[in-house]
């Protein structure tokens, strides 16, 4: 049949009607067949922070279609490939199915019954021979809120760990930090809708093009904006700007350092903003007066021209806007580099007013979430560890005492991996994400993988390369197949609804969750009467009462109906009053210093790393979608043509990149301008060719988030094996 049907392709007598052909939906008209659906389904993108509204389309039980939902504030109906080829996802090959245990070095399917059952047995030996902070868990950004609010208290409370930390930390842990030591909270002030009212926006380490496409849509209905770029490479977004600033790498805090020189020595402050909110300027007015264009000109690499006239464009604006992503956050200094970010901002007043934020664009889908209620790197509701106060509070929201609630978080994410490694953490439960692709300096995490007692990992997908690693693995359903809340990088709560129902015996991670808290005894202590996720829900509505991040004023209905809320409103401190005790900002003089690892002879290149706009994080999604695998199916390494010349190096030759750890063999060359000389650029979302195999093992002292860039590297042409 398949013979016959090949040589009717090639004659042209087959034009593959069947799989082309029109169909007539009620309520979109005249599309492909395939996509005609039954109902259609509003929900929230799982991918990225955008957090854009969609309608998915289902017929027979199956998602067949995914459009993008033109009543909602985020994104008016547009989408990006990844959202459009969502729903591909859910009948991707690969999902998780049922419960596997390991027996006789095989995972071999069990039922939930002795899963959870081993589960429990082997952190209980665990806990009762090394204490309870020998069991560590390390969650994701892409759950929903109320899931995280729900596993949150069954790590701390239940199982009386701290050492629980999200992936988040490996993206977003240093914007937290940062936010923390300039406004004495969490929470990003501004609104996506800041971007069309700017009249100066500057973006540093951001290539929103790549990463989150739908925000250029916003940017670009604002005709009359200056848009700065300050990145090493020439990325897509950089070919946007007005204005690009090719710095040389991790030399912006002596960029931002010098624009605050150059705004404070031609009177380009906000004297009286200064004066009333914040505290701390004679000393950073002192500290940034040795940052002269001369001498940020040498770090930077930049013109002295190119300085002044930048620092003159965000002076001079009406409302200036700074957003940054991973190009910030992934350093040794990157909660202090934000605060920098923060520190021009307040200078200025260019915060609390339409179009003025200094704007984390947030990596995953939900990372907000987890930051806000998930009892990681802060109790909930951006509650305080060391707090009495708080601590107490919480208590008797729950019915508890004071004395269970940690006093101090735990171990961060990096953390608990060198635990590991060191034997204090004898078992791991990792949810949702997939640490042997997204770790630096992979032989680090391997180590700690091989030296628990135990493993659970809990995941839509397997095989994944950490699941491999599994002495348990629960599968658990995924984005379109439960229901909650997702936060996105605007502070707008969402509300995700399930389309179709999990795969096999795939379970929600909440009923996971709750059931392993009745198996535990403390499902009735910790989640009186709860049934669904809008049971959590509710509860975290009276836990976030009266917060910065306060959930009580609208329903799960409210949220559907409005297309989203977003809480503290569209901008927070309007009122020039931030969350310290005093009520005022601070400002930090932050030192430039040099990245870690500096090239030599021997490790000539500095690498960086980045995404592309076809893949989502370690490909555990988007590699199981052949329209997003086909577009990008390997990974490759930029390099300038110049360094290329001396290297004798062609396009498309296969090389290896080298470490002082170790290689990443057989990746395809792109001799490109993009990247400057003395620079090379890798994609980190490639199991097969893991860049994380040479990054190093730093970390930011305050946010514990690692430096996955600014790693010395060299390339040579691969040899045949």
């Amino acid at each position: 049949m398949k013979a016959l049907a090949q040589i009717r392709r090639v004659l042209g007598i087959d034009t593959r009607q069947d799989k082309y052909s029109y169909g007539y939906d009620p309520e979109f008209g005249h599309i492909s067949a395939s996509r005609v659906a039954d109902t259609w389904v509003k929900t929230t993108c799982g991918y990225c922070s955008v957090g854009c509204g969609m309608l998915v389309g289902v017929a027979n039980g199956k998602a067949v279609s995914v459009r993008g939902n033109p009543d909602h504030p985020v994104n008016s109906g547009k989408l990006c490939p990844k959202g459009l080829s969502e729903h591909h996802i859910l009948t991707a090959p690969g999902r998780a199915r049922t419960p596997l245990l390991r027996k006789e070095g095989a995972l071999v399917p069990v039922s939930w019954d002795e899963a959870l059952h081993v589960m429990l047995d082997k952190i209980t030996a665990v806990q009762q021979k090394y204490g309870t902070d020998a069991l560590g868990v390390i969650s994701t950004g892409q759950l929903v809120t109320e899931e995280f609010y729900t596993l949150g208290k069954l790590v701390q409370l239940g199982f009386r760990t701290r050492n629980y930390d999200g992936n988040t930390t490996l993206c977003m842990a240093s914007a937290v930090s940062g936010y923390k030591l300039s406004f004495g909270s969490d929470g990003p002030p501004g609104a996506y809708a800041d971007l069309e009212h700017a009249d100066v926006i500057l973006l540093i380490g951001a290539n929103i093009a790549d990463n989150h496409p739908i925000l250029c849509q916003r940017l670009e209905r604002n005709k009359n904006r200056t848009l700065i770029v300050v990145d090493p490479r020439v990325t897509k977004t950089a070919m946007m700007a007005d204005l690009h600033l090719p710095i040389k790498p991790r030399s912006d805090i002596a960029l931002l350092n010098g624009i605050a020189h150059i705004l404070i020595r031609e009177g380009l402050v906000d004297k009286d903003y200064i004066a009333k909110h914040t505290t701390g300027y004679e000393e950073f007015a002192t500290y940034v007066a040795e940052y002269t264009p001369e001498r940020v000109a040498i770090t930077t690499g930049l013109s002295e021209d190119t300085l002044v006239r930048t620092a003159m464009l965000y002076g001079r604006a009406k409302a200036a806007f700074i957003g940054w992503t991973m190009g910030v956050n992934h350093s040794t200094q990157g909660a202090v580099t934000v605060a920098a970010i923060n520190n021009l901002a307040l200078i200025t007043g260019n915060i609390g007013r339409i179009g003025a934020s200094p704007f984390s664009i947030t990596g995953q889908c939900n990372a907000m979430g987890t930051r806000e209620s998930g009892f990681a790197s802060s109790l909930p509701g951006y509650r305080k560890f060391e707090k009495e106060e708080d601590r107490e509070e919480l208590a008797r929201i729950w019915n508890i005492s004071a004395d269970r609630i940690p006093t101090a978080r735990g171990l961060a994410y990096p953390d608990i991996i060198e635990a590991a490694v060191a034997g204090k953490i004898k078992a791991l439960w990792i949810i949702a994400t997939n640490p042997v692709v997204s770790f630096p300096n992979y032989s680090i995490l391997e180590q700690a993988l091989r030296s628990l007692d135990f493993l659970v990992v809990q995941d839509g997908f397997h095989p994944t390369p950490t699941s491999e690693f599994a002495d348990l693995v629960l599968p658990a359903a995924i984005w379109g197949e439960k229901e909650g809340t997702f936060t996105n990088s605007e502070r707008r709560v969402s509300k995700v609804n399930r389309i179709v129902a999990p795969p096999g015996d795939a379970r929600p991670d909440f009923d996971i969750f709750i059931d392993l808290a009745e198996r535990l005894g403390v499902r009735d202590e910790l989640y009186p009467g709860w049934m669904t996720p809008e049971d959590a829900f509710q509860e975290w509505q009276r836990v976030s009462r009266g917060r910065l991040c306060d959930y009580s004023g609208f329903s799960w209905q409210e949220i559907e109906e409005r297309g989203g809320v977003q809480w503290g409103g569209p901008r927070l401190y309007q009122d020039g009053v931030f969350e310290y005790p005093d009520g005022k900002g601070r400002l930090y003089p932050v030192p430039c210093e040099p990245f870690i690892e500096q090239p030599n002879r021997e490790y000539p290149f500095i690498l960086n790393t980045g995404r592309t706009v076809e893949h989502w994080h370690t490909r555990t999604k988007t590699a199981q979608v052949a329209l997003l695998h086909n577009m990008a199916p390997n990974a490759w390494l930029e390099m300038n043509p110049a360094d290329a010349a001396q290297l004798r190096l062609k396009p498309h030759d296969r090389v290896t990149v080298f470490s002082r750890r170790t290689s990443v063999k057989n990746v395809e060359l792109r001799i490109t301008g993009i990247v400057a000389p003395g620079q090379v650029f890798m994609p980190f979302h490639f199991a097969e060719s893991n860049s994380n195999l040479v990054t190093l093992g730093a970390y930011d002292p305050i946010s514990r988030e690692p430096n996955f860039k600014q790693c010395a590297v060299r390339v040579e042409r691969s040899t045949p094996n």
